[in-house]
């Protein structure tokens, strides 16, 4: 190797790069604390881009709608954006809106009626121990037997009020300080999103001009083709996942209409909106519309309960993996590992993350196979693809007879 300025600069690089992995290595408290503080810094601004991905995959169809002249004037080319912006924000604040309309009022009346039968559960309990105790007087005198020292229990009592008190504030402060950040956050994030989205073609022109001054040619087409991959595979992705959420909530409709169960609709618009959460997030919505119906009848909340395991195993092993998995285009076993990993990993975000993430790996290592498998010429057949059978054998021609031969013996 000749010790060139280019393969010295590639060295000391090299070195540089082991050096400060060594020193991160031995430092790694510090070093979790600096990525800590710059993500705390900046977390309204990552926010801020999620949003604007999330609002931008209805944007782009509202704007398609509204606005299909291939040559646009000048003034409706500058109120192209704002427009489908505000249309597409009051569509998604109609859609939270009907859903919260449809579900609030009928959890209201649950719980209206929880605390309406309370005094009678509470009756009915002090006369079942009533007739408990008088089936079983020996219960009674053991209760009268034990030797109980009131005084000791009531000063440790007061001594438990008096720490769950202080316990509760600070837990009660420490909580409205979270929700007090996280409004701030989720405000400034929301306004950025905005920003971003107003000037989306400028923001990617100029992150393409930062990669090509910066990178090799080749490594920012790359870099730009796979960032390509990634959007358009979390886009189908985000389609994918509300078009499943509105087959589970179909689904429960007629299965609880069928059966006449309670609350059909508004346990239908819960599930379906629960459903966002991938394969797991409609368990929510089982258990408040199992308790619902419990309160109007216990025997059929057990029914709904089963009804409701079978739709989900139905729609969960058998839709939601085909109608997500070709969204992103991702084989249904490979979508099930991703969203338990991501499930294991980082909870609810991890499965909402991780099926297009693994989507986008698994195109990216699928093209980087098949490009090597052509550079090393390995015939089809060797892994996987059947191969043409062998041409048969030649079968050699027999020479007639002529009339003569035929005569002979």
């Amino acid at each position: 190797m000749e010790w060139d300025k280019s393969n010295m600069k590639k060295l000391l690089a090299v070195v540089a790069f082991a050096v400060l992995l060594l020193v991160g290595l031995q430092n790694l408290p510090a070093v979790a604390g600096f990525f800590g503080f710059l993500l705390q810094l900046f977390f309204p601004f990552l926010l801020g881009l999620c949003i604007a991905f999330v609002i931008n995959v209805p944007l782009r169809f509202v704007e398609r709608l509204l606005f299909r002249q291939k040559q646009p004037s000048r003034i409706v080319k500058k109120l192209q954006r704002p427009v489908s912006l505000l249309v597409t924000l009051l569509l998604a604040a109609g859609v939270v809106f009907i859903v919260l309309f449809l579900i609030l009022p009928e959890i209201g009346k649950t719980l209206q009626t929880v605390a309406a039968l309370i005094p009678s559960f509470i009756d009915k309990t002090q006369a079942w121990v009533t007739e408990l105790i008088a089936q079983h007087p020996e219960w009674a005198e053991w209760l009268t037997a034990l030797e109980i020292d009131w005084n000791k229990l009531g000063s440790q009592a007061v001594e438990f009020l008096t720490d769950g008190t202080g316990v509760l504030l600070n837990s009660t402060f420490s909580m409205a300080t979270s929700l007090f950040s996280g409004l701030v956050n989720f405000c400034l994030g929301f306004i950025f999103a905005i920003y971003v989205l107003m000037q989306k073609e400028k923001l990617g022109r100029q992150t393409k001009k930062v990669l090509y001054a910066y990178l090799p040619e080749k490594y920012a087409d790359k870099a730009v083709s796979i960032g390509s991959l990634a959007y358009k595979t979390f886009s189908n992705f985000l389609s994918g996942q509300c078009l499943e959420a509105c087959i589970l909530g179909m689904l429960m409709f007629i299965a609880l209409s069928i059966f006449r169960f309670p609350y059909a609709l508004m346990i239908s618009v819960l599930t379906a909106f629960t459903a966002l959460i991938p394969i797991f997030g409609a368990i929510i919505g089982c258990v408040v519309g199992a308790f619902c119906i419990f309160i109007v009848n216990p025997m059929q909340a057990l029914w709904f309960i089963i009804l409701f395991q079978v739709v989900q195993q139905l729609e969960g092993n058998l839709i939601y993996p085909h109608v997500v998995g070709n969204s992103v285009n991702l084989p249904s076993m490979w979508v099930l590992v991703a969203v338990t990993v991501g499930g294991s990993l980082m909870g609810v975000a991890g499965m909402l993350l991780f099926i297009p993430l693994c989507s986008v790996l698994y195109a990216v290592f699928r093209e980087t196979v098949g490009r090597r498998l052509k550079t090393r010429k390995v015939p089809a057949g060797k892994w996987g693809e059947e191969s043409p059978p062998p041409p048969a054998a030649p079968i050699p021609a027999v020479p007639e007879k002529g009339p003569e031969e035929e005569d002979r013996p």
